[in-house]
Parts: C-alpha cells; structure tokens; sequence
C-alpha cells in the first residue's frame, strides 16, 4: 500500500525550535538545505527570496535567524506549496514568511532588484543524467529550469550589491561561475567534503549583484564528519543546531 501524495510528517531541526511539515515521500530536509540557511548572512531588516523553497527546509531555519527579516519562498508544486505554507504558521512566521505555488524564472520578471538577498538550493542533476528519483523526489533532484537559468532569474531579483547564495554539486562549480561571474563580484566558493582528504562533493557559492569582476576566494574546505565517518565534526554540528557558518 502507497502513502498517499500528500502524507506528510511534522518534524523539527534547531533542536526543536523550528517545526517543519514534510512530505512522507519526496525530498526531505537534510544538511544541504540546513548547510544553506546557516551560510546566510544575518540581516536585521528587508526582504529575502529563496527560489525553489521545498517545504521550508532552509527558509524556515533562515526566518528563525532572522527575526526582522520579510521572507518569500517560490515552490512549483502545489502540495509542496501548501506544506511549507503550513510550516509557517506552525512556527508563527505567517506574517513575514509568503510561499508562493509559481516558476520561479516567471515570478522574478515584474521584482527586478527587490530584494535584500537571494538564495537557493537548485535541483541537482540535468535531465536524463541520473536515474529516476524515487517517488516524490524528482522535482527536488532533476532540474526543471537550466541551472543557469535558476541564477540569472536569482542575479534578477537582488538589488545591486546584494548577496546571491547558493549550495550545489562541486561538479557543477564550472557552470555556476561561468553565470556567475558576468553577473556578479566578490565571488567566494566554499568546498564541503565528508572527510579530509576526500574530493568535495558540495560547493557553497556567494557572490554580489552587479559588482565588477575580481579575484575568486576560494575557502578551505569545510569536512563534515570524523575520519572513520563515525561522527560529525564540530563545525557540522553547530549548522545542525543552528550556529552560522563563518565564510
């Protein structure tokens, strides 16, 4: 017997102080989603967008960071869209945090240099490059929009000089700085890599609307868990339990 499509699961991260409505099967929350909320910078005002919000596992934790801060997530399913509306009330943020059921390269068109600062944790894959994500999953994994389209439509929402961030594959660092890199300055890339010496596998990408093109910082890399993988590191601990991460 299958769950039906819109069974879902009340949960939390933040130890507990943020709860999130999560369907029973699709994408879930992990750490890339809590990796992007904590790599934000923490605003004491204005508005954020997240492009491709789930069902708020990054911009719900982002809301709790910043509690003076409007927040807009696009989401293209329906159920999605309801979840993460849900989220929102569950945690009182209704008031500031708008989810919006949209495609999020239409939506931006008519909030050229909005906002305050963009962020987004786009599908993973191009289609036809990996199998078939299991049930739920696919909008989440294959891309729907071109990566490149999913950060030109971020670039047109920010206000010049404004944050762009984002948390992606490694192996697609070269097609996010190409598009990057017309677009924006202070250009700064950090890897993230399961243990020492081991390739990356994610990349924490920022940059800044508009600014002229200069020297790409490249951080070391941030390892999230013990040589034998039996644990976390301390710094992944602290993204689980909210701290930021200090890039």
């Amino acid at each position: 017997m299958t769950a039906p499509e819109d069974e879902t699961t009340e949960d939390t991260v933040y130890q507990g102080r943020v709860r999130l409505v999560q369907p029973v099967k699709g994408f879930r929350t992990g750490f890339d989603s809590l990796l992007l909320a904590a790599a934000l910078p923490v605003l004491d005002k204005g508005e954020a967008l997240e492009l491709g919000c789930g069902c708020g596992g990054a911009l719900l934790p982002a809301a709790w960071r910043m509690p003076g801060v409007a927040f807009t997530g696009l989401e293209l399913s329906e159920n999605v869209t309801r979840m993460a509306r849900e989220g929102a009330r569950l945690n009182g943020f209704s008031p500031r945090v708008t989810i919006e059921n949209t495609e999020a390269s239409e939506w931006v068109k008519p909030h050229e240099n909005r906002f305050d600062l963009v962020f987004a944790n786009p599908p993973y894959f191009e289609p036809g490059k990996i199998s078939q994500p299991g049930e739920g999953k696919a909008a989440a994994y294959i891309e729907t929009l071109p990566l490149e389209g999913w950060i030109k439509a971020m670039i047109h929402a920010a206000k010049p000089r404004a944050p762009v961030i984002l948390v992606h594959r490694a192996a697609e660092l070269a097609r996010i700085l190409a598009q990057l890199d017309r677009q924006a300055g202070e250009i700064t890339v950090l890897p993230v890599a399961s243990k020492t010496g081991e390739p990356a596998r994610r990349v924490l990408v920022r940059g800044r609307k508009g600014l002229k093109r200069g020297p790409l910082t490249l951080l070391p890399p941030l390892i999230t868990h013990t040589d034998d993988g039996s644990a976390r590191t301390p710094a992944a601990q602290a993204i689980i339990e909210g701290h930021p991460v200090a890039w």
